[in-house]
């Protein structure tokens, strides 16, 4: 029986060094953190490959190990930095920010864009990196492109309901926008729990709001095969989640439990095999680099204003309001029926966050005459990522837009 000896090498050994006083000082703190749990996931498994005929196992193992090292002390920190396209800040109110991406083409097209991103994680998933951007791509097809930043809610935020994000900074940015620009009407592209918000805003604002695009967008919240929705209480209430007393209990909901929750509906997937499978890509400086990105994304949760959660949660997840027409925000009733622009409604087919019932079940409640719906062969963070989803996804929004202005 071999011994871990037939795969040792001095780099690998310090990696399992249990101090992080130990890390070299030319790695950062991050890498350094993600080799130690990289290699004390793996170590138990290659402890166990004893066999003679896994002697090219180790061997190749160790190799594509210590390259990875080498690459991994030539990053820093702001090789791992999100929102790669260049932007200015063109309207801040408390912690929101508003940014508009500097335009690529000599004449964008005449109304812009704004992208209203979830209050879950924050919103540069939309442009991760250069060559998996929407953001980007967007801009390169000649659209004029916002973006809201929600920052990250403090103790002082616990009282922020939805009103003040809907009725309050979705509505103060886009009268921004129409301000500068000289428009009644712009465009809305809701991701996620943003386009439930852009669904919401649409109906209180239509005057407001020329053409509607919601993305991967929950709509109908009673998904009892959904894991998220049972955990939230689409139908046991609750007895599943009381979410009163969370926010009675915690204020603002943190981000690190809303993080685990959503890494517990694929724990061995998301906890485990990603792990397990980095040190495959490790003699490739760009995949170590794609990797760290989203590991950047996914642990970078701001905290949840404890009031907006409260609402979102009782009235969405447990009550299923917004297809009833019972959602207030404020003193505002939201009907989908009021929906009357054109709408674009895009859904990812393998999606175990939002099912694709989810997001279907919209057409059933619009008024609009122009309703187009496409989907794409992804799970919900393949709509951002995937190669093939940013070669089709951006055409796909850019021409509907074009055809509507």
């Amino acid at each position: 029986m071999m011994t871990s000896h037939c795969y040792s090498h001095p780099l690998i050994d310090h990696c399992l060094s249990p101090t992080v006083a130990n890390f070299p000082p030319h790695f950062s703190p991050e890498c350094w953190h993600l080799l130690q749990g990289v290699f004390r996931i793996m170590l138990p498994f290659l402890t166990q490959m004893g066999l003679e005929d896994t002697t090219h196992e180790y061997t190749e193992l160790t190799q594509k190990l210590v390259k990875g090292i080498e690459n991994l002390s030539r990053l820093r920190e702001e090789d791992i930095e999100i929102g790669a396209s260049p932007k200015d800040v063109v309207y801040q109110e408390d912690k929101i920010t508003l940014y508009r991406f500097k335009p690529v083409v000599k004449k964008p097209l005449a109304v812009p864009v704004l992208i209203v991103y979830a209050l879950v994680n924050r919103p540069f998933m939309v442009d991760l990196q250069e060559n998996r951007s929407l953001v980007a791509n967007l801009l390169k097809l000649g659209l004029d492109v916002y973006l809201i930043d929600w920052g990250y809610p403090t103790r002082a935020d616990r009282w922020l309901t939805l009103d003040d994000y809907i009725n309050g900074y979705i509505d103060n940015c886009v009268d921004f926008i129409r301000e500068t620009n000289q428009l009644e009407k712009v465009n809305l592209l809701g991701v996620c729990q943003g386009g439930t918000f852009s669904l919401c805003y649409s109906s209180l604002y239509p005057e407001k709001v020329k053409n509607l695009i919601v993305m991967v967008a929950p709509v109908d919240f009673n998904m009892p095969n959904s894991l998220l929705n049972m955990r939230g209480g689409c139908t046991l209430g609750a007895e599943a989640l009381d979410v009163d007393l969370m926010v009675d209990s915690l204020g603002n909901i943190p981000g690190d439990y809303l993080n685990l929750e959503f890494l517990m509906l694929k724990p061995r997937q998301l906890g485990i095999q990603k792990y397990l499978d980095f040190p495959e890509i490790m003699d490739s400086e760009d995949k170590i680099l794609n990797f760290l990105r989203m590991e950047k994304w996914i642990f970078d949760s701001p905290d949840q204003a404890g009031e907006t959660y409260r609402q979102f949660m009782k009235d969405f997840y447990q009550g299923n309001k917004l297809i009833k027409g019972e959602v207030m925000i404020g003193d505002k009733q939201v009907n989908l029926s009021n929906l009357t622009m054109p709408i674009l409604n895009l859904y990812a087919e393998k999606d175990h966050l939002v099912p694709p019932e989810s997001s279907l079940a919209l057409q059933q409640y619009v008024t609009t005459k122009d309703y187009t719906v496409q989907s794409f062969p992804v799970g919900h963070i393949g709509m951002y990522v995937s190669g093939k989803v940013q070669r089709d996804l951006p055409p796909t929004i850019v021409d509907w837009l074009k055809t509507r202005m």
